[in-house]
């Protein structure tokens, strides 16, 4: 059953990857007509995001790369950014 969600119920949801890695919060929504086009994810303390980005303040993500909107947000892992990921993690 497809449930829905109101765009204002996912503004500060945690944002993962799927591979399970805490990705950052959402920010806002980029509405293009009627349809969502990208979400604003802001790079939290202790997120993946921040670690990468370094100064910036965060990235958007075409809804295309969204998997699920729950209790959470999940994303592909393509959307992570590639510049130092691998820096990142080590």
């Amino acid at each position: 059953m497809l449930k829905m969600k109101k765009v204002t119920e996912t503004y500060d949801l945690r944002v993962f990857t799927d591979a399970g890695d805490y990705f950052g919060d959402v920010e806002d929504t980029i509405v293009s007509g009627n349809k969502v086009f990208g979400w604003k994810i802001k790079a939290s303390k202790n997120s993946f995001l921040s670690r990468v980005l370094g100064s910036a303040r965060g990235v958007i993500v075409p809804h295309q790369l969204v998997k699920a909107i729950g209790d959470v947000l999940i994303i592909s892992k393509s959307a992570v950014p590639t510049g130092n990921a691998d820096d990142a993690e080590a």
